[in-house]
Formats: C-alpha cells, structure tokens, sequence
C-alpha cells in the first residue's frame, strides 16, 4: 500500500503526470479533431521505459501489500468483501491502494492503457512495456490501448504482431465517420482510406478490434453521407466491435463555435436513430459485433452480432421511431433522465404516468426540449 502494510515506510506511488505511456501538457498534435474535448490545447511527451517500469513496479508492490493485508486478516491473500470492507475503513490506506484493490477484487484482470494515442510509441519500447507489465502483475488477462488510425497505418504489420506478442490484446479507434469530408471538417487527420488501412492491419496482427462510430457528428449537412460512408468503411475492415457514441457537443470543443456560428447545424435526436437505422442497415458481408453501450445513446439496447442480428436490431429502431410523437418525447424525457433503459419500459402504466405528469409540467413552464438536452449533457 502507499505505506507499505503500515510498516517499512512510503513507496513511490504511480506518476501523476501522465498515464502510463505518455505525459499531457498542452497544445496535443495527434489528437486535435474538432469535437474531442479531452486532449484540447494538450501536447504530449514520451515517457521513458524506465519511467514506466518503476510505475508498474510500484503498482505491483501495492499489490502485494493488498494481498499482505488480506493474510492479515485470515483471508489467505483473497481480496473478498469482508477485505474491502476493512481496507475502506482504514484510514491510513490512500486512493492509490483502493483501486488496485478494486481491481484484484474484480478478478476480471483487463488493463486498459488510458492514453489517447499509445500506439504512437516505438513499438519495441510498447512491447518491453506492457511485457513487463504482465510479467510484474500476476492476474492480468487482457491489455487493451486505444490508438489513431493515422498512427496504426504508418506501422508495419511486424511491428503490430510483436506488440501482440509482448501481450496486446485489444485496441480501440476512435473512427468516428468514414466520410472524408466529414473527417476533414472536423479535422480528424485521418482520411478514410487510412481508418481502412489500419483497421485492417490490427486484425491481420491478430488483435482484437474495436471502433467506434459517432452518429450525428456528420450534422445536416452530411447525415445520409456520414452513415454510408461509415458503414463502407466498417464493412471493409470488419472489426470484431462496432461500437456507437452518439454526438453531444460540450462548449469546451471548436464544433460547439461551428453550431453557434451555423457553420454546423445538429439533427435532434430522432433524426439521429434514423442515421443509425441507415447505418446499420448498410453494414453488409461483415461478422462483427455492434453495441450501443454509452449512456449518451438514446437506444442503449441496441446491440447483436452481424449479420443475424441485423433484422432484430432494425426492428427494435422501428419500435421507438412507430411511437406517437408524446411518447417518443416521453421515452426521450425518461431516456435522459436516467428512468428508462429500454423502449419496453414505456409500456410500464406506473412510469407513463409519471413521465406523462414531468412532461406536462415541464411544458407548462418551459420547453420540454430544452430541458431534453440539458439533461442529455450530462453525461459527457
């Protein structure tokens, strides 16, 4: 722990500079597209494998201490409930040691490299990394980094293979849209031909693949060419997820200037299921799996694997888009604030009528749709 078991004085607790690979200042040139508000006016340094190491050594030796504070307790090391209940109500244990123990109680043993862009690494350094991360953390089943696809397309297909060869199981690209022109307006730096390129080059190094689409990020201008573009380029590169996150813009990104200036108009919301519906519908010869697991989409339950999934996950778009318009605002209301997860849950009489009675008062004092989108915003 980061006071080692209380006894032999502090260790080093992992940096705080950065996450594990690289560090985060301003100004970051790799991940600058328009609509990303988590690396604005951010530049990066590499951190040196040494660095990395004496992090991952001092996460290894709070784990150790977890583990002695467990035998301490007559729990043979094993994180339970009754170990976490006891290392929680102990003062003397700091954050550091309370998430590692999260983790080791979890027992799932995913590692996710939270940085933006991982694979901008030289690729030996990245292997020797995450090999002596699975070598210094006992438990570890599945290492997983985002990555750009302008950074993926410029590496060989050997270096990708012995990344997956030190241990790296999965990698997550932000594709957000196939359509060059709405890649170059919100200025990805990436073209669709290169999403292509690397995609297909992570699947051939044998890793898993996971990319994301944002529905409405092609605006009016450019719905029907952003969900048949995306869905080209997908279909070319098979990911093993198809993963979606539908647009919100927070006043912190330049897209929100574009929207107050009328250089980017948005489509509501409804309009958006119906980009998904066009989307998916143009998924063809593919076998991945789609999900729509984020809060900001309106139908979290649309999820299965293509293609024989394909009629239940348009059905379900056509259950919701068939509503009369009140109940569409009612599900949309509900959806939002975090009462409904499922189109289904509407036919529930006791929450009908209280969305029913929220949005009639609502409406006698404000515009329901206002209200719709500021709770919308909220989990950005």
């Amino acid at each position: 722990m980061e006071d080692r078991a209380f006894e032999q004085g502090p260790i080093r607790p992992p940096s705080e500079a950065g996450s594990l690979l690289l560090r985060f200042t301003r100004n970051c040139p790799w991940n600058n597209c328009t609509f990303c508000p988590v690396y604005k006016q951010a530049t990066f340094s590499r951190r040196s494998l040494e660095e990395i190491k004496r992090d991952i050594d001092s996460v290894a030796a709070m784990a150790e201490d977890v583990r002695a504070f467990s035998e301490k307790r007559g729990h043979g090391g094993r994180v339970t409930r009754e170990v976490m209940g006891a290392l929680f109500a102990d003062p003397r244990i700091g954050n550091y040691c309370r998430h590692i123990a999260v983790w080791l109680y979890s027992g799932r043993g995913s590692v996710f490299i939270q940085d933006a862009n991982s694979l901008i690494l030289p690729s030996g350094l990245l292997s020797e990394a995450i090999g002596y991360l699975r070598q210094k953390i006992p438990g570890v089943r599945r290492v997983t980094s985002y990555a750009r696809s302008s950074t993926l397309a410029r590496k060989d297909l050997s270096e990708l293979t012995r990344i997956r060869l030190a241990g790296l199981d999965r990698i997550h690209i932000g594709m957000e849209s196939g359509s060059d022109r709405v890649l170059e307006f919100v200025n990805k730096g990436v073209t669709a031909q290169e999403h292509i390129e690397a995609g297909r080059k992570v699947i051939d190094a044998g890793i898993e693949l996971s990319e994301y689409f944002m529905p409405g990020l092609g605006g009016e201008a450019f719905s029907r060419e952003h969900a048949l573009e995306s869905a080209r380029v997908l279909s070319e590169i098979d990911p093993h997820f198809i993963r979606l996150r539908s647009l919100r813009i927070p006043r912190a990104v330049p897209l929100f200037e574009d929207k107050q200036s009328g250089r980017f108009t948005s489509i509501s919301d409804d309009d958006t299921v119906r980009e998904i519906k066009l989307f998916i519908e143009s998924l063809s010869g593919i076998r991945s799996r789609l999900e729509s697991d984020h809060a900001m989409n309106l139908l979290e339950e649309i999820a299965g694997k293509l293609p024989e999934d394909k009629e239940a996950m348009l059905g379900l778009i056509d259950r919701y888009l068939g509503l009369p318009p009140e109940e569409r605002l009612m599900y949309r209301l509900g959806r939002r604030g975090g009462a409904l997860r499922s189109v289904d849950e509407l036919n529930d009489p006791s929450i009908r009528q209280r969305l029913r009675a929220a949005l009639n008062e609502i409406a006698s004092g404000g515009d329901p749709e206002e209200l719709i989108k500021e709770l919308g915003d909220q989990y950005i």
